[in-house]
């Protein structure tokens, strides 16, 4: 049993706290006792109050040294250096007391100056495949797509000649990836998919000669820009259903008009503005640039910039303005849709994915008693007949315009669409025959039914 010394106060119902005299000795231990207490007690609030102060030391060393990394951008050791030195004083602060670092129950969170995705050293293999139209776009993982986007802006010149932050242009890079959405077809690898293919152009056509670096760069921003938070449903779905983009934009390329919006929120943010170096005239030069190419994406206007083109391709003059614009203008279209210039077990998987999104929509507007379009019908659309018209009528005629002022595209972007038209019409001599003898099967089923 603990013994209670009969000096010391101790609770009643009645008395909680009950006061008992102490002699001489026992009150200087006391008051040593409470002196302790009292100590103690001090250093926990005077460690209490001093939460802010210790929080404004770390955001402001936390700042110095992010500053430090966004200074000196272009050296990579210094960056890793300063990575560490911000992962060691978090853990440092850490352990002092994580309770301190608790409000309303969230945690401070570090800001993402500095890009989270690793840097990939890219193979010299690698770094001569991303030059040619049949590049594997499947190959990759997110981070290694990223990469692989900042090696071109660098291959290009872009980041040395336009004094471009490295680590702005890593943290657009990521803030693009996330601001395409997850559909099955318009989303962040189609965004790689279509800027590759423009690099691949650039560089197979050597329009670093006939263009200026504006020019090029204006082309590849908004090759990355192109489809920004596609919503999965076409221009004619938004018309149809009313919604609120298509109000917004008056039915006027509604998509395209989005794109762009949200191309440059991002560009508004600081943080992401790989044009800060730039004075006003020359933003607004690549801002008007990079709006007119993402509009002529609209499919809905192919005809009429394919017809401005075919006048100006025989007599094409580099230092006209109208005709290097509408130049760059038929360029981005074929990106766009250039998937099947790709190998066949490139580009089939594409296929593949722009039907599941297209059913989608079909699937929502019949739900919806909206018009529906056959080519996107999962009940009358097959691969090869949605694909023979397009690469027949569409594409073939483009890219054989623009073989005129470059003929060197042909074995390469050329041929191979002349072979899946092919492919796909002896596909499609398959499926009629298949389709004929299951139409004979039927019939003589019903004669033979009727016969009994």
């Amino acid at each position: 049993m603990v013994s209670i010394d009969p000096t010391m106060p101790h609770n009643t119902e009645r008395l909680p706290y009950r006061v008992v005299p102490l002699t001489g000795g026992q009150l200087a231990d006391k008051e040593e006792l409470f002196q302790n207490v009292l100590t103690q007690v001090a250093e926990q609030f005077s460690r209490a109050f001093k939460i802010n102060e210790l929080k404004t030391e770390v955001t402001n060393r936390l700042a110095m040294l992010e500053k430090r990394v966004e200074l000196e951008g272009m050296k990579v050791v210094e960056i890793e250096k300063c990575r560490k030195d911000i992962k060691k004083l978090r853990e440092e602060m850490a352990t002092r007391d994580n309770s301190n670092f608790l409000e309303d129950n969230k945690k401070l969170t570090p800001r993402r100056d500095v890009p989270s995705y690793p840097k990939y050293m890219l193979s010299q293999q690698t770094i001569d495949a991303l030059k040619k139209p049949a590049f594997d776009v499947w190959l990759w993982e997110t981070n290694e797509m990223l990469s692989c986007l900042e090696h071109m802006y660098h291959d290009l010149g872009l980041v040395r000649d336009f004094n471009i932050n490295p680590i702005t242009l890593k943290r657009w890079l990521l803030c693009i990836h996330d601001n395409y959405k997850n559909n099955p077809f318009h989303n962040f690898r189609h965004c790689f998919c279509v800027t590759q293919m423009m690099y691949s152009m650039i560089c197979l056509c050597s329009l670093q000669e006939k263009f200026t670096q504006v020019d090029v760069l204006i082309l590849m921003t908004a090759a990355v820009c192109h489809d920004l938070d596609h919503p999965g449903f076409n221009n004619t779905y938004q018309v149809n259903a009313r919604t609120d983009m298509a109000v917004r934009y008056n039915d006027i390329s509604p998509l395209e008009n989005h794109h762009c919006a949200v191309a440059f929120q991002i560009f508004s943010q600081p943080d992401c503005n790989i044009f800060y170096t730039f004075d006003p005239e020359a933003f607004k030069q690549i801002r008007q640039g990079t709006i007119t190419l993402i509009l002529a994406t609209d499919m809905a206007r192919h005809g009429e910039i394919l017809d401005s083109f075919k006048q100006k391709v025989n007599n094409f003059d580099y230092t006209d303005e109208e005709h290097a614009t509408c130049l760059k203008m038929v360029l981005i279209k074929c990106c766009d849709i250039s998937n099947e210039v790709r190998p066949m077990e490139v580009a089939e998987p594409w296929v593949d994915c722009l039907l599941e999104e297209y059913f989608m929509q079909s699937d929502r507007e019949k739900a919806e008693g909206l018009p529906v379009a056959p080519f996107m019908d999962r009940e009358k659309v097959t691969k090869p007949t949605a694909q023979i018209g397009f690469i027949k009528f569409v594409l073939i005629p483009m890219f054989e315009t623009v073989m005129k002022l470059f003929p060197q595209i042909e074995e390469a972007m050329v041929q191979p669409l002349r072979e899946s038209r092919d492919r796909y019409e002896e596909l499609k001599q398959i499926d009629d025959a298949m389709n004929e003898v299951q139409k004979m099967k039927s019939e003589n089923l019903t004669m033979g039914g009727k016969k009994k």
